[in-house]
């Protein structure tokens, strides 16, 4: 390989022309990025351990290794290679369950952390959801999330003082 082949091979990874045009890489990072962010901004107002900033990297991260899969699959690498996406989604899960579990603390009998490591694994799944396009599940899954983790708190402190 000279030095023109290096400069074409370059100048063809910086010139933008994945498999997705940019606006729409950027729009499904940014969403990912929002999206889990609305689940982080509820645990910090809870004073949570893991809040925006650790929802929103998890939701970045998730569709980032979406993207790359997408833009992976789209490039012709022969016949000698064989791929299988649904890898991606399974390394994002475990990846991020290891740190969901780095959440969970058991202490004096009482479980803690259990809603912010489900939470993460959550923003995982929103952020392969955005980063794979599919924008209803995105959405769907964090106002459901935030539903769940705000109101429904509510109701479980209701219920305890009636059982106190």
């Amino acid at each position: 390989m000279d030095s023109h082949d290096i400069l074409r091979i370059l100048s063809t990874e910086l010139d933008g022309q994945g498999a997705l045009p940019w606006p729409v890489v950027a729009l499904r990072i940014c969403g990912a990025v929002l999206l889990s962010g609305c689940i982080g901004f509820e645990r910090e107002v809870r004073d949570r351990p893991a809040g925006l900033r650790t929802h929103m990297l998890v939701g970045l991260a998730s569709s980032c290794f979406c993207l790359l899969t997408l833009e992976l699959v789209a490039r012709n690498f022969g016949s000698d290679v064989q791929m299988d996406p649904i890898r991606t989604i399974e390394a994002v899960t475990s990846g991020v369950a290891f740190l969901a579990a780095g959440m969970i603390v058991f202490s004096r009998g009482e479980i803690k952390g259990l809603t912010t490591g489900a939470s993460l694994w959550l923003a995982a799944a929103v952020g392969v959801a955005a980063g794979l396009g599919i924008w209803l599940l995105a959405v769907l899954a964090t106002v459901l999330a935030l539903f769940i983790m705000h109101l429904l708190s509510r109701f479980e402190r209701r219920m305890q003082k009636g059982d106190d």
